[in-house]
């Protein structure tokens, strides 16, 4: 699918800012997501679904695999745990950002049911990073098309990362870094103390499969829900967990995109 599908209010991936948002610098936030070519429905999901719903001035890019390999920031084999092109590449968002402000990275298979803007309220400027600090481990042995699943410490938090770009302890991230280093190394932030590690509210992660909303309960509502197993862009996962809210989504993003093309 094009990247050019159409949002309302926002044009080429750039979210229209609005009086309430609280961005005093007037700049976009930079938003990177994940992207896999396996994936590619997830990715304009994804996007659609923030660009839809943020109250603030938002830019978006998708890392991609093959791009930075043109552009020689990345050079490492691809391993065989690594069940995503993007199970390293997330790692070079400070840099892509040139060390300069906040920026999100997220999966690709993220939709998001709230303002981003909520979450840019959160930040801390104490902190390297911000992210969800889940306690997870998976009973599956595979998800998504098959792909094995791992198990380790601080699993799924690198899903979601709020980074402070220009922080000193993320300069460490080059591509140098990021092309080297281990996968225990990256997915535990053991560039950074525990104490420049700040909390995120787990619904901006909401973990299908394992968190739970409860009735009566707003602040267990999810703000961003993460099909971590697999969504219903996969033909065996058309009916998982919030699988409806994400074909919705799909569904309007399609017939605003067809809408767009009469015009």
């Amino acid at each position: 699918m094009p990247n050019s599908v159409a949002e309302p209010h926002h044009q080429n991936g750039v979210a229209d800012p609005k009086p309430s948002n609280g961005n005093v610098s007037g700049k976009p936030f930079k938003i990177f997501i994940g992207y896999d070519p396996r994936e590619d429905l997830a990715y304009e999901v994804c996007r659609y679904s923030l660009l839809k719903r943020s109250s603030i001035p938002l830019e978006i890019h998708p890392i991609k695999q093959s791009e930075l390999r043109e552009k020689g920031v990345y050079w490492r084999e691809r391993g065989k745990l690594e069940s995503t092109e993007f199970s390293f590449s997330r790692f070079l968002t400070p840099f892509l950002a040139y060390f300069d402000g906040w920026a999100v990275f997220v999966d690709c298979d993220f939709l998001y049911l709230a303002d981003i803007g909520e979450l840019f309220q959160l930040i801390d400027e104490k902190y390297a990073i911000m992210c969800v600090q889940h306690d997870y481990a998976p009973k599956e042995t595979t998800k998504m098309d098959g792909a094995v699943q791992t198990v380790y410490p601080r699993k799924n938090w690198s899903s979601m990362v709020v980074y402070n770009c220009g922080h000193p302890k993320n300069r460490v991230l080059t591509p140098e870094v990021v092309n080297k280093e281990t996968g225990a190394y990256l997915h535990r932030f053991q560039w950074l103390e525990d104490g420049e590690i700040g909390e995120v509210p787990f619904v901006w992660n909401f973990l299908v499969g394992h968190n739970r909303a409860v009735v009566g309960d707003p602040s267990t509502y999810p703000k961003a829900i993460h099909y971590t197993l697999g969504g219903p862009w996969f033909e065996q996962w058309k009916d998982c967990e919030f699988g409806e809210l994400w074909l919705k989504e799909l569904e309007e993003m399609r017939k605003g995109s067809e809408e767009k093309d009469q015009v």
